[in-house]
C-alpha cells in the first residue's frame, strides 16, 4: 500500500534550512496496521503530512496504492487524498453545528453523490462504529470518545484504501483511548491498512508493527 525510498524533506527559512527527515525508507502492505512513534521532533507529522499527500517530499520516492505520488501537483494530490485515503485527527475536525450523520456524509456529498445514498451510507458506518443512536446529535453533545468514532466513521464512509490518523487517542481519557484502540484493531481485522501517528508508546503497542523515528530517521 505504501513504499517510500530515501524520503527528504527540507523546510527553508531565509538562509535557515531544517532537515525534518532524512532518507527515510519503508513499506506498509496492504492490510497491515501499523504505529509510527517517536518523541517530538522526530518527523512522525512531517512524514505524516507526506504519506498523507498533504506536503510533497523534497527529495526521494513515494508510491500509493501502486501509483508514483512524489511530484503530483496540488490538484492531483486532492484528487488521491480524497480517493484513497481516510484521515482522523487528534481534534476531531467536525463541524459543530451539523449532527453526527451529516458529519459524515459530507465527504460523500462533496464527490457528488445522490443525499439518499450518502444518508443510508453514513448511518450505516455510523452504526458500525457504535454509534447508531446517535445520528442527530451535534460534536457538543457527545463525549470525547464518541466524537472520535464520528470522525474515524467519517473517514471510513468512502471506504478508501489506506486510513491514517494522527494522535488519535491524544485527547482523550484512558478509558476512551482504550475504546478507539479497540475499534482500530477491528477495522483491521476487517481488512483496512492504518497508520496510526502517536507519541504514547501503550497506544503504539496495539498496532501490528511499530516503526520508531528519531531526528528525522528511522532507527529500528
Amino acid at each position: 500500500m505504501i513504499k517510500m525510498k530515501d524520503i527528504v524533506k527540507i523546510y527553508s527559512n531565509g538562509t535557515v534550512e531544517l532537515k525534518a527527515l532524512d532518507k527515510v525508507s519503508l513499506e506498509v502492505a496492504k492490510g497491515e496496521f501499523a504505529a509510527i512513534t517517536g518523541t517530538s521532533g522526530s518527523g512522525k507529522s512531517t512524514l505524516m503530512h507526506i504519506m498523507g499527500c498533504l506536503d510533497p517530499p523534497t527529495e526521494g520516492e513515494y508510491f500509493l496504492d501502486g501509483e508514483d505520488v512524489s511530484r503530483f501537483s496540488e490538484n492531483e494530490a486532492t484528487r488521491v487524498r480524497n480517493r484513497k485515503i481516510g484521515f482522523v485527527f487528534q481534534k476531531f475536525n467536525l463541524l459543530p453545528k451539523l449532527d453526527a450523520l451529516t458529519n459524515v456524509e459530507i465527504p460523500l456529498l462533496y464527490r457528488g453523490i445522490d443525499r439518499n445514498i450518502s444518508r443510508q451510507r453514513a448511518t450505516e458506518i455510523l452504526g458500525m462504529v457504535g454509534l447508531g443512536d446517535r445520528l442527530w446529535h451535534r460534536p457538543g453533545e457527545l463525549s470525547g470518545g464518541q466524537q472520535q468514532r464520528v470522525a474515524i466513521a467519517r473517514a471510513l464512509v468512502t471506504d478508501p484504501p489506506l486510513i491514517l490518523a494522527d494522535e488519535p487517542t491524544g485527547n482523550l481519557d484512558t478509558r476512551s483511548s482504550t475504546e478507539i484502540m479497540k475499534l482500530f484493531k477491528e477495522l483491521h481485522n476487517n481488512g483496512f491498512t492504518l497508520v496510526l501517528i502517536t507519541h504514547d508508546p501503550d497506544v503504539a503497542r496495539e498496532a501490528q508493527r511499530i516503526i520508531y523515528l528519531q531526528d528525522g530517521k528511522i532507527t529500528n
